[in-house]
């Protein structure tokens, strides 16, 4: 479904005469957009709006949310009921296509995947020309760049065949360069794929196993590992998404715009949230000492920064946090984890959080990357592998977003401008004489 026009605004220059009419667009949902697209050529003036807050880049039918209600639909699909009644690959499937499958639909989808799994072998001697030490993400961004190296016989992005196919091998595939890059970290050898796991057992195969045991599922693990893809599937227009529909407005392969993906979640600010979690938790070092953290967190002038709480979109309780919290405490119990000085912190710091008037009152609920944070510790896999998991769940939108991106005739090529700030025009004067 396309956008339609729902009405116009008049924008005049002050001090002049020049005018001109703007239509407004309304979506399925969510506010007006007022389409600028004349503005420069009517007016001779560009929009400022730093970091896009308030600017569309384009139309989409995958992702919505409504950051007031706490509200996050895949296709129209509340995440909640996703969570709850879904799978991974269900939702993979209803990304990329629109609707959820049939029966038939869902079983070729899932042999599709499932066929994809294994990597090119040669691919396995990328891994040894990185430092044992080196972040699973800088290992990630260059082992899914150089795909398109080994997988270049589907590249032609005009083609839908080849634009299915590329997208199987990107979902099928991330999983297990993930889990050689932790392997390789540690030393231990790798694991190859298994065709008879479900998506998530098998990506909690290839981290966990090793050769001189049996591997035995625990299925409330696999399922807590579905969840967090199922929630970190998609999230909209943000930093890694966009970055991937930039790369994709060149024309550039699959491959590279994933990679750029890639890059651009391994922020801090983005991807990297539930590992800065983990990080926070380890420098106040003890129960004891948050009481002192939160006035620090509370005073105007300290640069302490609290992480996993508040979101920049939701501003009331993040949907996923919601199913996060449950699925944490399923977790916690079935492990049987207690006195890990991590997790009691965290579960501290959520019930100040969900208490204390200074939080209520801003809205600073944890969020998913705080339960996230949570899960992944307790499951014994390390911090610098979170972001990684991250990778993993939003490749399947990724991919949805880079395919929509192609297939959109009004898309061109992604051009910024700017505010010049620079020195004006000024002629060049010999070194000799220069003060």
């Amino acid at each position: 479904m396309s956008s339609k026009v729902t009405g116009s605004i008049t924008v005049t220059m002050e001090g002049s005469n020049k005018s001109t009419t703007l239509p407004l667009l309304g979506g399925t949902l969510g506010p007006q957009v007022a389409d600028i697209r004349k503005l420069y050529g009517e007016l001779g003036i560009f929009t400022y709006d730093p970091g896009y807050g308030a600017t569309a880049s384009c139309e989409s039918t995958i992702t919505y949310i409504d950051g007031d209600e706490g509200v996050l639909l895949y296709r129209g699909y509340p995440i909640e009921q996703l969570a709850e009644k879904s799978t991974f690959l269900e939702v993979a499937y209803l990304l990329l296509n629109g609707e959820l499958p049939t029966k038939a639909q869902y079983a070729e989808f899932d042999t599709g995947v499932t066929r994809h799994t294994m990597l090119h072998e040669q691919l396995r001697r990328f891994f040894d020309g990185f430092r044992r030490d080196a972040h699973p993400m800088a290992v990630m961004c260059g082992v899914v760049g150089a795909m398109a190296a080994f997988y270049h016989d589907n590249l032609n992005i005009n083609d839908p065949e080849q634009r299915r196919i590329a997208a199987f091998r990107l979902i099928a595939k991330v999983p297990t360069i993930a889990a050689w890059a932790y392997k390789y970290s540690i030393g231990q050898p790798f694991m190859y794929p298994r065709n008879d796991l479900g998506y998530a057992e098998n990506f909690l195969y290839m981290l966990n196993a090793v050769p001189a045991e049996p591997w035995v599922n625990n299925p409330i693990l696999s399922r807590a590992m579905d969840r967090i893809l199922i929630l970190h599937a998609d999230h909209e227009q943000n930093a890694s998404t966009s970055t991937v529909r930039l790369a994709g407005s060149t024309g550039a392969n699959p491959f590279a715009c994933i990679a750029a993906g890639i890059a651009a979640l391994w922020g801090p600010a983005h991807g990297g949230a539930n590992e800065a979690v983990l990080k926070m938790l380890a420098e106040i070092g003890k129960p004891e000492n948050i009481p002192a953290f939160i006035r620090e967190v509370k005073d105007k002038n300290s640069h302490t920064k609290l992480m996993g709480f508040g979101h920049r979109v939701y501003k009331n309780f993040d949907p996923r946090a919601k199913i996060m919290k449950e699925t944490c405490h399923e977790v916690l119990a079935e492990l049987g984890i207690k006195n890990e000085p991590l997790l009691d912190m965290a579960m501290e710091m959520e019930r100040i959080a969900l208490s204390d008037d200074y939080f209520i009152s801003r809205k600073l609920y944890p969020n998913v990357d705080f339960y996230s944070g949570i899960i992944l510790k307790a499951m014994g896999i390390p911090t610098q592998m979170f972001t990684v998991l991250f990778a993993v769940a939003r490749t399947v939108g990724w991919v949805s977003q880079w395919k929509e991106l192609i297939e959109d005739p009004s898309q061109r090529i992604g051009r910024p401008r700017q505010i010049y700030t620079g020195p004006a025009a000024r002629d060049f004067v010999p070194m000799d004489r220069r003060g």
